[in-house]
């Protein structure tokens, strides 16, 4: 079996993760393999830091892209691989070893999964799910705050410094170069409807072949 590998990508408080898990509820976790890169942060001693000394996770090199196209690789190749789970630092959650299996369809999703062309020439669908600035950081706030028991100061600080720079100078230039543009302002079901037929389609081709 050959699988089918979509990549999803966005900025911070996009979507792009909500969409993913739409798409796992429609076309059956059976038929999936997600891999996020968000496991492959480097360690926080490893992260590069900003001015004020303050690690920023949104470069490029604080994920350890080379492992990640090389993991989908292996998936590609029929292999299963195993990865531990990245806990955003939390020194209360203990990390799962996590173990990613093969299947018709692969995703991958995170904001640099076409900044880096090692994995970039894996994908043969990209996926760019975009909102207004003002929706993203809403999103991001309660997320950050609610989930992650971030402080609102540093995820203000964060968004300003770190991810809106980030995203203007790596990953808004891909909205001219993917497939298709998911906007997700209020949400996205005619797009979900849309990408979840043809998947199907690609599903039965796999499992046919």
């Amino acid at each position: 079996m050959r699988p089918f590998v979509v990549g999803i990508t966005g900025g911070s408080g996009s979507g792009k993760t909500y969409f993913q898990k739409k798409l796992t509820a429609e076309l059956g976790a059976e038929n999936l393999c997600i891999v996020s890169h968000d496991n492959y942060y480097r360690t926080i001693d490893q992260q590069p830091k900003d001015s004020n000394g303050v690690e920023n996770f949104d470069r490029p090199e604080s994920i350890d892209l080379h492992s990640y196209a090389e993991d989908i690789k292996k998936l590609k190749a029929g292999e299963v691989i195993q990865r531990m789970e990245y806990t955003f630092n939390n020194p209360a959650l203990t990390p799962r070893l996590l173990t990613f299996e093969p299947r018709p369809i692969i995703i991958l999703e995170g904001i640099f999964v076409f900044h880096n062309k090692e994995v970039s020439d894996l994908i043969d669908l990209k996926l760019f799910v975009d909102a207004k600035p003002h929706v993203q950081i809403k999103r991001r706030i309660m997320r950050d705050t609610m989930e992650r028991d971030s402080d609102l100061t540093d995820v203000l600080y964060r968004y300003e410094h770190h991810i809106m720079p980030s995203y203007e100078k790596y990953i808004a230039i891909h909205k001219n170069t993917v497939d298709l543009v998911i906007c997700n302002d209020h949400g996205f079901d005619q797009a979900l409807n849309v990408v979840t037929t043809f998947l199907k389609s690609k599903i039965e081709e796999r499992i046919n072949e």
